[in-house]
């Protein structure tokens, strides 16, 4: 049975009256309202209210719900399958992991972001690339500015929920030279398109 989302279960919190809405970007919704979205999108996908498949060749997805303020996916990744080192432009966003295990490489400042960090990675310090393991149930959220890539590198395959606000409309692209962040290109997403 597939499902779509016709209203997310949450309110942005524009309807709570809460003047601090615009804090994490621009949006009425926060980044704690996407990781709330994609968890409770991530039990529906368990329950069975969401058909997924798997392609070996290309990362596979659905949008399941779109409004001004929001998209939500639903991916799913064989092994090897990754996303390039990307931003999201002026959306924020947040992903769930429903089954198997993301690796998420993201850029780090440096000190300045150590309370953003797992203790193995504070010991790398300094600006670069910094790893970590998402399994099932677990997640992230990207602020504005967050660079990184995600990959399935298991043998199974991997599935996750993704939410941007507002809908995507930029990506950048990165690369890491003599550990500088340097952008090679950015380009439109076009309404509705699957995020890359």
């Amino acid at each position: 049975m597939t499902a779509v989302l016709s209203t997310p279960s949450f309110l942005p919190r524009t309807l709570h009256g809460d003047r601090r809405r615009w804090h994490d970007g621009p949006t009425p919704v926060s980044l704690a309202d996407l990781g709330a979205l994609t968890r409770q999108v991530a039990a529906e996908v368990v329950a069975g209210h969401h058909d997924v498949r798997v392609d070996a060749a290309n990362r596979w997805s659905r949008r399941l719900h779109a409004d001004p303020h929001l998209d939500v996916w639903l991916i799913s990744w064989a092994t090897e399958q990754a996303a390039e080192l990307h931003d999201h432009g002026g959306s924020i966003g947040a992903l769930t992991v429903v089954s198997g295990e993301l690796t998420e490489w993201r850029w780090s400042a440096g000190h300045a972001d150590d309370h953003l960090v797992t203790a193995e990675e504070l010991a790398a310090g300094g600006p670069g690339l910094r790893r970590r393991a998402l399994t099932a149930g677990s997640g992230a959220a990207f602020p504005l500015g967050h660079v990184h890539d995600v990959s399935n590198r298991r043998a199974g395959a991997a599935v996750s929920v993704h939410a941007y606000s507002p809908p995507l409309s930029t990506m950048s692209y990165y690369a890491v030279e003599r550990g500088t962040l340097t952008r090679t290109r950015s380009e439109l997403v076009e309404s509705g398109a699957s995020p890359e």
